[in-house]
């Protein structure tokens, strides 16, 4: 099972939220979002489930962005695991 997360390129506001797509294996399953500072975030699993900090800190759950690819972290792939089996989609 391939997990990947892509940011969803929309316009907010200054101090809007950042919000990504989750994908496994290319259909999505949950959206994630952080603040503006990456001080708060959450997940949204496309079935309703929803969690705040699911692990933490954001840069506990991404990495990368600017000239690096963003990724999951093994931590959040633990924890999508955990909350969406490979049989929810």
């Amino acid at each position: 099972m391939a997990l990947t997360i892509k940011h969803i390129e929309k316009t907010r506001e200054s101090f809007g939220d950042y919000r990504y797509g989750i994908y496994q294996d290319g259909q999505l399953i949950a959206y994630f979002w952080h603040d503006y500072r990456g001080d708060e975030n959450g997940i949204e699993f496309v079935n309703g489930v929803s969690e705040y900090e699911p692990v933490g800190r954001t840069c506990d759950f991404i990495s990368g962005g600017g000239p690096q690819p963003l990724a999951l972290s093994d931590r959040a792939i633990a924890y999508i695991n955990m909350k969406w089996p490979t049989n929810s989609a």
